[in-house]
């Protein structure tokens, strides 16, 4: 199985500047998207339902705002929509599908702003969905399943996860505080993070670089996009890359997309 996982940064926009043409080609088994900001019925037809696609969207309920996906060649044998945290039943923040042996997961995590209600949010949202990641592996695990929960988690673990960490310690998204909650999801809930595990002491490989500057053309970038798996899928993992687009106009996001190949 191979699954990748991108935030779109809104997909019809995406659909417009090279997402269909991406998803056409791909070899993903399965495809986790975040940042949707669409309800299925605004998508045009070749993303909404595009052929040989499974397409399970679960839009947020503000408009404009959040949304994630998760399309798969083959028919889901379940759909789950949240986590059962009732502030953000409706946030369009989280969904899985399973496929198999394997529950795939969208997440896309409250990005924060220190300083504001929009980085209490994203506490409250971290301080619900830990004892669900905790519960949630056992309940795979004693089925015999395996759960790889994709997306966009907004926070740089390590140093090694985003190009000027020093610039950035009081910034939303490396914030010891979050860094140390990402620790425990790996350290006590017992998840794996599948790329850092393939490539322990690589810089990166980051995941989205700001559209200021010259983020991209410097790769002053975030590894904020993981795919993190119980460690019976973890340990299947073979190879993983990140599909950075070749130049700056040939961005489609400015997330690209990361690609797991598990045995």
């Amino acid at each position: 199985m191979e699954i990748s996982t991108v935030n779109v940064n809104g997909l019809r926009a995406a659909a417009r500047k090279g997402f269909v043409e991406w998803l056409a080609s791909t070899g993903a088994d399965a495809v986790c998207l975040q940042e949707v900001r669409a309800v299925p019925e605004q998508l045009p037809r070749e993303v909404a339902a595009p052929p040989g696609w499974h397409a399970v969207v679960v839009p947020g309920a503000v408009k404009g705002r959040a949304g994630v996906a998760v399309y798969s060649r083959a028919d889901p044998d379940g759909v789950r929509v949240g986590f059962g945290a009732e502030e953000f039943a409706g946030s369009g923040r989280y969904v899985e599908v399973d496929l198999g042996a394997v529950t795939v997961a969208s997440l896309y995590l409250p990005s924060g702003e220190v300083g504001t209600a929009r980085q209490e949010e994203k506490e409250r949202f971290m301080g619900a969905f830990l004892p669900y990641l905790v519960r949630r592996r056992a309940e795979v695990e004693a089925a015999g399943r395996d759960l790889v929960v994709c997306g966009d988690w907004n926070i740089a673990h390590r140093e090694g996860d985003l190009k000027n960490w020093r610039g950035n310690r009081r910034s939303s998204g490396f914030l010891p505080e979050e860094r140390a909650w990402l620790s425990r999801v790996f350290d006590e809930a017992g998840y794996v993070d599948v790329v850092r595990a393939l490539h322990p002491d690589q810089a990166g490989p980051y995941s989205w670089w700001s559209y200021r500057g010259r983020a991209f053309d410097n790769d002053a970038g975030w590894r904020i996009d993981y795919q993190v798996a119980t460690p019976g899928l973890a340990a299947r993992a073979v190879s993983a890359r990140v599909e950075r687009a070749a130049s700056h106009d040939g961005r489609w996001s400015d997330h690209a997309p990361v690609t797991v190949a598990y045995s």
